[in-house]
């Protein structure tokens, strides 16, 4: 479902994910395209957390915003 939610809204979402994940970039942000897969892994490489540290972190953002 979150998936859905991040496809959904991304236009809106990304300038949030941008400002909450500052090691993206702008090319990353627009590679990923809302697909929550894309977002997690370039998320786990960036941040060098694990793959469900980085889930728990999609989830509640998406609760939040």
């Amino acid at each position: 479902m979150n998936n859905d939610i991040l496809k959904g809204n991304w236009l809106q979402l990304k300038g949030q994910i941008k400002k909450t994940w500052g090691k993206l970039t702008d090319d990353e942000i627009h590679q990923i395209d809302g697909d929550m897969d894309k977002l997690a892994g370039v998320l786990q490489e960036k941040y060098g957390e694990s793959k469900e540290k980085t889930r728990e972190k999609l989830n509640e953002f998406l609760k939040n915003n």
